[in-house]
């Protein structure tokens, strides 16, 4: 489903029938205008021209060839493993921007899966390059691995409810007394499974990831992200935003080499805080999804398929709060 459809049917006919009075060059370029517009709110992607590999919770992914893919950034928004059946507008665009900003900050610590290719190599038909505009990259196949790699800076989501519960994150043992939003004594490395879409992921101890991965390449993970973290988290605060929890992917290309996948250091993946509002003891106001969460922990439902609707207020203002993201971070939208 993509928005302003209504435009683009409302000008094709235009176009078809004509309007007594006007010159049919200014009525065809209207049309074509109308029709290569990128749309401000993309739900879900439609590329005649590539073969579709899969949907996930917000992202398109087709096959361009056997090396390479074009994964498209929807307008979807997922919340407890859950899609959701209203859209952000521009949240795409501003996942797209952000990752990418990010990828190239981070390619002397590891290699990513970008590559530097026009849209245009791809995708021919000028209408569906505007339909991607913005919100699609062309990246390398890769074999995305089992584990996602969480790093936490602050003591806040299902660590908090793991520490309150144990004393300790995904067994790892942290000082007595801490408070809701707490800042760790040093940044945590906490594993978790990788699930379909609908389905939790798992929280699992470094042990098991390395039963999964292996020790070697568990413990390389490991360093890594916590090296990204580190450096984002550093940047992010000169910034006015702290980051105080995120989530990366990796996978290995041909030679067994680790690359960073899906997107990075996003308002989806991470918990942005506002600096100046911080305050260990609660839980912070952020520039992230989470505004949506606490909006969808006041109503009756059972955090599973289907999710409910959201009303206007909070589709505006989570909008609103993943634009500032952007802004804080780059300097400019």
């Amino acid at each position: 489903m993509i928005a302003r459809r209504d435009e683009k049917d409302n000008a094709q006919a235009i176009g078809a029938r004509g309007i007594s009075g006007y010159d049919g060059r200014l009525i065809s370029c209207l049309v074509t205008a109308a029709m290569l517009h990128p749309p401000e709110t993309l739900y879900e992607s439609r590329l005649d021209s590539l073969p579709l590999i899969y949907r996930g919770k917000v992202r398109d992914v087709y096959a361009i060839d056997t090396d390479l893919l074009l994964i498209v950034t929807t307008d979807r928004l997922s919340a407890f493993d859950v899609i959701l059946p209203d859209p952000i507008p521009g949240k795409g665009q501003v996942l797209t921007t952000v990752s990418n900003f990010w990828f190239e900050r981070m390619a002397d610590l590891i290699p990513n899966h970008l590559v530097d290719r026009p849209l245009a190599e791809f995708l021919t038909d000028p209408a569906e390059r505007s339909q991607v505009m913005g919100r699609a990259i062309v990246a390398r196949r890769l074999r995305a691995q089992p584990v996602e790699a969480i790093a936490r800076g602050y003591l806040i989501g299902s660590g908090w409810k793991d520490y309150q519960r144990t004393g300790a994150i995904c067994g790892l043992p942290l000082p007595a007394g801490l408070a809701q939003a707490a800042e760790l004594p040093e940044p945590l490395f906490t594993p978790s499974t990788k699930a379909q879409v609908g389905i939790h992921d798992e929280n699992i101890t470094y042990a098991e990831a390395e039963q999964i991965l292996g020790g070697e390449l568990a413990a390389q993970i490991r360093e890594v992200t916590l090296a990204i973290y580190r450096r984002a988290a550093a940047f992010a605060k000169t910034r006015g935003i702290l980051i105080a929890d995120t989530k990366f992917e990796f996978g290995l290309d041909e030679a067994g080499r680790l690359v960073l996948i899906d997107e990075l250091l996003t308002p989806d993946s991470s918990r942005f805080w506002p600096a100046d509002q911080y305050r260990p003891g609660i839980s912070p106001p952020s520039f992230d999804k989470q505004f949506v969460r606490d909006y969808l922990e006041t109503l009756d439902w059972d955090k599973t398929a289907p999710g409910p609707r959201l009303p206007e207020t909070v589709i505006r203002q989570t909008a609103e709060k993943y634009r500032e993201a952007q802004k804080r971070l780059m300097g400019s939208l």
